[in-house]
């Protein structure tokens, strides 16, 4: 199973939309700036003076393999934090899926929000090797279910998810094909584990069978 949801937590005054009027030393807060889908948030290769954190939407982050094709690592939705680097620079390119809101936070941060990020950050790197987990030893099946189980849980647990990303990014995430996706889907909602209202939602009707899968 990949790691749980976004944690909701207080915001420091830079994230807040109101400016408190007990603290003028505050910094102002941090503007967030609006990436159409499939816009580019940042590169492979360009300095890593900041992190990032999704107001609303969703974005990608992925790579281009030496054979062109794109590899997916992560989805980050509203509430997640993502461009965490080691080094000076990115070592992926970090797109926007849907129209998505973004707030940057320049590096080094103030101390405050810095202890509330350190915790994410760890929970980032522990959603990646539960990735590589599920891509390295689990069937198509598994794949997709854990996935479906994932983006609940990120979503607050609710049986209906809204999926951003289309087929596409899924396979390229799961490491399968876009055949092989759909035709998971479908096998779920013959089964009765899922509905589809439209292409970018599934209502999950047996939230059991599906953990059963990926357990």
């Amino acid at each position: 199973m990949f790691a749980e949801a976004a944690l909701e937590m207080p915001r420091p005054a830079a994230l807040r939309g109101d400016a408190s009027p007990k603290r003028s030393t505050s910094a102002p807060p941090l503007p967030t700036t609006i990436f159409s889908a499939n816009s580019e948030i940042y590169a492979q290769g360009s300095p890593a003076d900041s992190i990032y954190r999704v107001e609303y939407g969703t974005v990608r982050i992925y790579r281009l393999l030496t054979d062109g094709r794109r590899q997916i690592s992560a989805f980050h939705v509203a509430g997640e934090f993502f461009g965490f680097e080691a080094d000076s620079t990115h070592h992926f390119f970090a797109e926007a899926v849907s129209r998505t809101g973004v707030r940057e936070i320049p590096r080094p941060m103030e101390s405050d929000l810095a202890r509330i990020v350190l915790p994410l950050a760890l929970k980032a790197l522990v959603r990646a090797q539960e990735h590589l987990l599920v891509i390295g030893r689990q069937c198509a099946t598994e794949r997709v279910a854990a996935f479906l189980i994932d983006m609940m849980a990120r979503q607050g647990n609710g049986p209906q998810i809204e999926l951003a990303m289309t087929r596409a990014d899924i396979a390229d995430y799961l490491g399968l094909t876009v055949e092989t996706v759909s035709r998971t889907f479908s096998r779920f909602k013959e089964c009765g584990h899922i509905r589809l209202p439209n292409a970018r939602a599934v209502y999950i009707t047996n939230v059991g069978a599906l953990r059963e899968l990926c357990a």
